[in-house]
């Protein structure tokens, strides 16, 4: 999880480039920052998917082979 403060200065620094702009060195810092974020995010999404199992109506497990070898990938 990124941190909050992280997460403000991401936000403070797209203000700022809305309204004056960025300087080169702070363009580069929310480049950094937003590539963090994303990392983190699909990280969490990953997770999030590995604990989904499909079922259909019948009971069946229909859990996309994809996602069983990503999980079974995982835990090895």
């Amino acid at each position: 999880m990124l941190s909050n403060d992280k997460i403000a200065r991401i936000n403070e620094l797209s203000r700022k480039s809305k309204g004056e702009g960025l300087t080169a060195a702070e363009k580069e810092e929310q480049t950094k920052l937003r590539q963090e974020y994303l990392n983190v995010f699909r990280s969490s999404m990953t997770d999030t998917l590995h604990s989904v199992k499909v079922i259909d109506p019948k009971g069946n497990d229909v859990t996309p082979q994809k996602l069983r070898d990503s999980k079974n990938k995982r835990l090895h």
